[in-house]
Protein backbone atom coordinates (compact mmCIF):
# COMPACT_ATOMS: atom_id res chain seq x y z
CA UNK A 1 0.00 0.00 0.00
CA UNK A 2 1.31 3.45 -0.90
CA UNK A 3 0.30 6.48 1.16
CA UNK A 4 1.12 10.08 0.32
CA UNK A 5 0.26 12.59 3.00
CA UNK A 6 0.96 16.27 3.44
CA UNK A 7 0.55 18.57 6.41
CA UNK A 8 1.52 22.18 7.03
CA UNK A 9 3.28 23.00 10.30
CA UNK A 10 3.48 26.58 11.62
CA UNK A 11 7.27 26.59 12.14
CA UNK A 12 10.43 27.28 10.13
CA UNK A 13 11.82 24.34 8.12
CA UNK A 14 15.09 24.25 10.13
CA UNK A 15 13.14 23.97 13.36
CA UNK A 16 10.87 21.26 11.97
CA UNK A 17 13.93 19.35 10.69
CA UNK A 18 15.65 19.43 14.09
CA UNK A 19 12.45 18.27 15.76
CA UNK A 20 11.90 15.41 13.30
CA UNK A 21 15.45 14.14 13.80
CA UNK A 22 14.74 13.76 17.55
CA UNK A 23 12.87 10.45 17.34
CA UNK A 24 11.88 10.32 21.05
CA UNK A 25 10.39 13.85 20.76
CA UNK A 26 8.56 12.89 17.56
CA UNK A 27 7.22 9.72 19.16
CA UNK A 28 5.49 11.80 21.85
CA UNK A 29 3.42 13.37 19.06
CA UNK A 30 2.34 10.08 17.45
CA UNK A 31 -1.01 8.96 18.85
CA UNK A 32 -0.82 5.54 20.45
CA UNK A 33 2.93 5.37 21.07
CA UNK A 34 3.31 3.78 24.49
CA UNK A 35 7.10 3.48 24.62
CA UNK A 36 10.27 4.31 22.71
CA UNK A 37 13.81 3.20 23.49
CA UNK A 38 17.03 4.27 21.75
CA UNK A 39 19.07 1.23 20.73
CA UNK A 40 21.72 3.30 18.92
CA UNK A 41 21.89 6.64 17.08
CA UNK A 42 19.64 5.45 14.27
CA UNK A 43 17.64 2.54 15.73
CA UNK A 44 14.72 2.71 18.14
CA UNK A 45 12.42 0.07 19.60
CA UNK A 46 8.89 0.91 20.58
CA UNK A 47 5.29 -0.05 21.12
CA UNK A 48 2.20 1.46 19.48
CA UNK A 49 -1.40 0.78 20.58
CA UNK A 50 -4.21 1.74 18.22
CA UNK A 51 -7.69 0.66 17.24
CA UNK A 52 -8.15 -0.51 13.68
CA UNK A 53 -11.82 -0.94 13.01
CA UNK A 54 -13.23 -2.92 15.94
CA UNK A 55 -9.88 -4.41 17.00
CA UNK A 56 -7.30 -3.08 19.45
CA UNK A 57 -3.81 -3.56 18.06
CA UNK A 58 -0.47 -3.55 19.90
CA UNK A 59 2.49 -3.31 17.54
CA UNK A 60 6.00 -3.93 18.86
CA UNK A 61 8.86 -3.10 16.56
CA UNK A 62 11.77 -1.02 15.40
CA UNK A 63 12.27 2.24 13.58
CA UNK A 64 15.58 2.67 11.75
CA UNK A 65 16.60 6.06 10.37
CA UNK A 66 18.36 5.06 7.14
CA UNK A 67 18.82 8.52 5.61
CA UNK A 68 19.28 12.03 7.02
CA UNK A 69 19.82 14.49 4.17
CA UNK A 70 19.97 17.89 5.88
CA UNK A 71 20.82 19.74 2.65
CA UNK A 72 17.62 18.55 0.95
CA UNK A 73 15.54 18.36 4.16
CA UNK A 74 14.75 14.71 3.47
CA UNK A 75 14.90 11.66 5.71
CA UNK A 76 13.97 8.05 5.28
CA UNK A 77 12.92 5.57 7.94
CA UNK A 78 12.22 1.87 7.87
CA UNK A 79 9.68 0.36 10.26
CA UNK A 80 9.28 -3.31 11.14
CA UNK A 81 6.59 -4.26 13.66
CA UNK A 82 4.56 -7.27 14.72
CA UNK A 83 1.24 -7.87 16.44
CA UNK A 84 1.64 -11.32 17.97
CA UNK A 85 -1.93 -11.78 19.19
CA UNK A 86 -3.28 -11.28 15.65
CA UNK A 87 -0.32 -12.98 13.96
CA UNK A 88 0.25 -9.83 11.90
CA UNK A 89 3.25 -7.84 10.73
CA UNK A 90 3.81 -4.37 9.31
CA UNK A 91 6.76 -3.35 7.18
CA UNK A 92 7.05 0.25 5.98
CA UNK A 93 9.50 2.60 4.31
CA UNK A 94 8.68 6.26 4.91
CA UNK A 95 10.32 9.25 3.25
CA UNK A 96 9.76 12.65 4.83
CA UNK A 97 10.52 15.79 2.83
CA UNK A 98 10.21 19.34 4.13
CA UNK A 99 9.44 22.36 1.99
CA UNK A 100 9.71 25.83 3.49
CA UNK A 101 6.62 27.88 2.57
CA UNK A 102 7.81 30.90 4.54
CA UNK A 103 9.97 31.72 7.57
CA UNK A 104 7.18 30.45 9.81
CA UNK A 105 5.48 27.68 7.82
CA UNK A 106 6.69 24.31 6.50
CA UNK A 107 5.05 21.66 4.36
CA UNK A 108 5.76 18.15 5.57
CA UNK A 109 5.40 15.51 2.85
CA UNK A 110 5.27 11.87 3.94
CA UNK A 111 5.51 9.11 1.34
CA UNK A 112 5.03 5.63 2.78
CA UNK A 113 5.25 2.26 1.10
CA UNK A 114 3.92 -0.39 3.42
CA UNK A 115 3.07 -4.05 3.55
CA UNK A 116 0.57 -5.34 6.10
CA UNK A 117 0.36 -9.08 6.59
CA UNK A 118 -1.89 -11.36 8.62
CA UNK A 119 -5.22 -10.42 10.20
CA UNK A 120 -4.44 -6.68 9.94
CA UNK A 121 -3.98 -7.04 6.20
CA UNK A 122 -7.52 -8.39 5.92
CA UNK A 123 -8.98 -4.98 6.79
CA UNK A 124 -8.22 -3.71 3.32
CA UNK A 125 -6.63 -0.54 2.04
CA UNK A 126 -9.61 1.75 2.64
CA UNK A 127 -9.68 1.04 6.39
CA UNK A 128 -5.89 1.21 6.73
CA UNK A 129 -5.67 4.42 4.67
CA UNK A 130 -8.34 6.07 6.83
CA UNK A 131 -6.50 5.06 10.01
CA UNK A 132 -3.16 6.31 8.65
CA UNK A 133 -4.70 9.66 7.66
CA UNK A 134 -6.24 9.98 11.13
CA UNK A 135 -2.89 9.26 12.84
CA UNK A 136 -0.99 11.68 10.57
CA UNK A 137 -3.57 14.43 11.16
CA UNK A 138 -3.35 14.06 14.93
CA UNK A 139 0.46 13.81 14.73
CA UNK A 140 0.59 17.11 12.78
CA UNK A 141 -1.60 18.87 15.35
CA UNK A 142 0.52 17.51 18.21
CA UNK A 143 3.76 18.49 16.46
CA UNK A 144 2.48 22.02 15.77
CA UNK A 145 1.52 22.37 19.43
CA UNK A 146 4.91 21.02 20.56
CA UNK A 147 6.85 23.37 18.25
CA UNK A 148 4.74 26.35 19.34
CA UNK A 149 5.45 25.68 23.03
CA UNK A 150 9.22 25.24 22.70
Amino acid sequence: MILDQQVVVPAAADRVWEFLMDIPAVSRCVPGVESIERLDDDTFAGMLKVRVGPIGVTLNGKVIVVERDRDHLRSRMDVQAAEKRLNSAVSAHATVTLIARSDSETEVHIHTESSILGKLGEFGQAVMRKKADQIIGEFARNMARELASS
